[in-house]
């Protein structure tokens, strides 16, 4: 009887644990709100003053973390038109320094000024904030302030 009363306990404790893990990666793909059209970021995307590509490929990106497609940067707006793996609570950077690792960001974080939030997946359009210069930067950063991942980056100068 007590293998049987341990055998459920951890077969339910493990769904339960799925389940809670499926909720953190769908709740925030459920909750986005629409993503702009693709018009809307080829219209700001042509008043950029740069562009770059965010790439799967970086270091501290991974299956749960990453994106790709091209970023365009104007004093106004940054956008992306591509994806980002889904997630929480993302924030855009802009950085003096290239960084593609959680170590790197951490360590760099007191230069960076956070542009504002992330909230759709597929293309995004950030309004950039008065007082941040973008050509006083050189990268564009996606970090998940909840869980402190980095996602992906972007040199654009």
């Amino acid at each position: 009887m007590k293998i049987r009363t341990l055998l459920l306990l951890i077969t339910h404790g493990l769904v339960g644990l799925a389940g809670f893990a499926g909720g953190i990666y769908t709740l925030p793909i459920l909750t986005a709100p629409p993503a702009p059209d693709v018009a809307s970021i080829k219209t700001l995307s042509a008043q950029a003053t740069y562009t770059a590509e965010f790439r799967r490929d970086l270091q501290d990106s991974d299956f749960l973390h990453w994106g790709e497609g091209t970023v365009s940067i104007s004093p106004e707006t940054i956008t992306l038109m591509g994806e980002l793996a889904p997630g929480p609570d993302y924030k855009l950077y802009l950085s003096p320094h290239f960084v593609e690792t959680e170590s790197d960001f951490n360590r760099l974080k007191a230069d960076m000024a956070q542009v504002g939030d992330i909230r759709t997946f597929a293309n995004f359009a950030v309004s950039v904030p008065a007082d941040i210069d973008p050509s006083a930067f050189n990268t564009v950063i996606v970090w998940c302030e909840s869980f402190g991942q980095f996602i992906t980056a972007a040199r654009y100068q």
